[in-house]
């Protein structure tokens, strides 16, 4: 059955990001948000991947079961796809994306979930997050070592967890099913709005009763209200509700809504090839009967050509010889202004150079160890080191670097146990017996 309702999507920039990374999509059935990451190159082309993998799955389900084997596999594929775009192009290794999606199935909401994207309900006057956030702030928060209110401006807050990648050919979503009823507002939004917005002013918005593309539009101008230093990226869903039912073809907003690293070549105007010119043949007889002088000329002329023929592959060849080695000179030189991040054993180490050899030639030397422990990393930034991180400058690496030591700390942070408290002294009652 096809959902009834109404919908909107909306994203954007944001105040400080050079590029829209985060993605959207409101359909007939299917709700997605997808927030991407890897840098300024990798997370609009992750996220727009994972949009794409998920735009067929807007259509009718028989049951919700249905609905939830089509959300995973789609994240499968789509975790398949993002795998081969980083083999492909590898300065996209290491690129991923959150995804937090629905299916309307009758009176059901099917979810499936990944990352820190969020997915809001709002009934009956009260506004409900209904999914977990995959971050290390989240696991500290679920533990009870921090608050909430803590966990909003924790430094370590960015920290992912699970995250749709090109690590995990098997990513893991969570999946549920919750019943949907008229009146009901699902909010689905990327940190964007959710790391600027608190949920009591979420909460004012929606209960002003507005359409859902006036709420979004009201809901992003406070995100830029505060400062908006990541992509925000809204889709809000009325069930049934007061607003007319929204009809026609799906929103895409954000990266996917204008997909790149497509190459159209202009339109050129045939020309002639210089070797080849287009001209007119001349105006002689095409057969004629030479005098004996003349071959002799014709046979002296043809050994000064074959002279001049020698001389000349000999002049080609030393050129091309030293085209070549200046080529080889200049390539060298330029893999020397290269760094990237990759393992020495058992740490992290940066190099300078490429990661390619040629035959016996090594392209890189090691610049500095860096002391962070490959076993300390969580697993999808290890797989990352091991497959080695490109970077454009020593800085870039250093960078880097800097993200893999705070993704270390977080990690040995989390696999420390709680201590265990010491049992309290018993007391000694007053008075004893004489």
């Amino acid at each position: 059955m096809v959902f009834e309702g109404s919908s909107a999507a909306i994203s954007h920039t944001g105040k400080v990001r050079s590029n829209n990374q985060d993605s959207g999509y409101s359909g007939a059935n299917l709700f997605v948000v997808a927030d991407g990451m890897g840098g300024h190159a990798g997370g609009d082309v992750a996220s727009s991947i994972a949009i794409q993998r998920m735009e067929p799955l807007d259509q009718p389900y028989s049951s919700t079961e249905d609905a939830q084997a089509a959300l995973q596999a789609a994240a499968t594929t789509a975790a398949g796809d993002l795998i081969r775009a980083a083999k492909d192009r590898p300065e996209l290794a290491g690129l991923g994306t959150t995804l937090s999606a629905i299916i309307m199935v009758d009176e059901y909401a099917v979810i499936g979930h990944i990352g820190d994207s969020r997915i809001y309900l709002y009934r009956d006057e009260a506004l409900t997050q209904i999914t977990a956030d995959h971050t290390f702030v989240q696991r500290l928060v679920d533990s009870g070592r921090i608050t909430p209110e803590e966990a909003r401006y924790h430094p370590r807050r960015s920290v992912l967890m699970r995250v749709l990648s090109d690590m995990d050919a098997d990513p893991e979503l969570d999946m549920f099913v919750m019943h949907a009823q008229p009146g009901d507002r699902w909010l689905l939004c990327s940190d964007g709005l959710s790391g600027v917005v608190d949920e009591a002013r979420i909460l004012k918005a929606m209960q002003l009763g507005l359409a859902p593309g006036r709420t979004a539009d009201n809901l992003l101008k406070q995100a830029l209200d505060g400062g908006a230093p990541d992509n925000v990226t809204i889709v809000i869903v009325d069930v049934g509700g007061q607003h007319p039912v929204h009809s026609g073809t799906a929103t895409i907003v954000g990266a996917a809504s204008n997909p790149s690293g497509v190459y159209v070549p202009p339109v050129r105007a045939p020309r002639s090839n210089w070797l080849h010119p287009v001209r007119q043949a001349a105006n002689e007889p095409s057969h004629f009967e030479p005098a004996p002088e003349y071959l002799e000329e014709l046979i002296e002329e043809d050994r000064r050509r074959a002279k001049r023929r020698r001389l000349g592959w000999i002049a080609g060849t030393l050129v091309a010889l030293a085209m070549l080695g200046f080529a080889a000179f200049a390539a060298y030189s330029w893999t020397q202004t290269r760094y990237f991040i990759g393992a020495d054993e058992d740490s992290v180490v940066i190099f300078q150079g490429v990661q390619q050899n040629i035959g016996p030639i090594t392209l890189s030397t090691p610049v500095e160890d860096t002391e962070i422990l490959l076993a300390d990393l969580p697993p999808y930034q290890r797989a990352s080191v091991e497959r080695t991180i490109s970077a454009r400058s020593l800085s870039d690496a250093m960078a880097i670097v800097d993200r893999l030591r705070t993704g270390a700390e977080a990690n040995i942070i989390e696999q420390t146990p709680l201590p265990t408290p010491l049992p309290s002294p018993s007391t000694t009652p007053s008075g004893g017996a004489g």
